[in-house]
């Protein structure tokens, strides 16, 4: 998709204040700095629109982007991140839970893992979560070109049976760096805002 317009069109902490045009929503999942705000921007096509920050924990809002007059990308609060209070993560997941499993206009998330690491323990309880919802997703890892290319196979295989993907279940190498994957991305969020 080209993408010619994109504007945060707000921050929301309550479905009260989600936007109400009815346009279809993709949710962008992952830990604390595994790269949502990198991807976002690759797939949006610009350079800092979504602030990356190299401190975990940064997004406390679900942050609604409109694109294009079309859909929506919705930045979720990264999961497992520990330097903030109980009572907070609590908060956090209870308004991502929410929004997850009650959101009409959500047509599937992008569920970004470290492309470098097993899937983390958080990781894999996302995944069940998400199952037992029947939530539609597609599985991102991110940071693929700090993988040499002749251990990215290996590594795909490590991912794909840490997740406990089936062959069918997408899983798509992206890095930010190198746009690697970005395609694949846009493919699939097509397919789901058109079903």
């Amino acid at each position: 998709m080209d993408v010619n317009d994109v504007e945060l069109v707000m921050s929301a902490v309550d479905p009260k204040q989600y936007p109400t045009t009815g346009y279809p929503e993709i949710g962008f999942l992952g830990r604390s700095n595994v790269g949502k705000s990198s991807l976002t921007n690759v797939l949006i096509n610009r350079k800092d629109y979504a602030h990356t920050s190299g401190q975990p924990g940064k997004t406390q809002t679900l942050n609604f982007y409109r694109v294009n007059d079309a859909l929506y990308f919705v930045d979720v609060p990264g999961y497992g991140y520990a330097k903030v209070s109980k009572s907070e993560r609590e908060k956090w997941a209870q308004m991502i839970e929410t929004y997850l499993t009650q959101r009409e206009q959500l047509r599937g998330v992008v569920n970004l893992i470290d492309g470098r690491h097993a899937p983390s323990d958080y990781d894999i309880q996302m995944r069940d979560w998400l199952d037992y919802y029947g939530i539609p997703v597609l599985y991102v890892a991110t940071k693929v070109d700090k993988i040499p290319k002749s251990k990215r196979k290996k590594q795909e295989q490590i991912l794909r049976k840490g997740l406990e993907l089936e062959d069918d279940e997408p899983l798509v190498m992206f890095s930010a760096k190198t746009k690697v994957g970005a395609d694949q991305v846009w493919d699939w969020i097509e397919q789901q805002i058109k079903s």
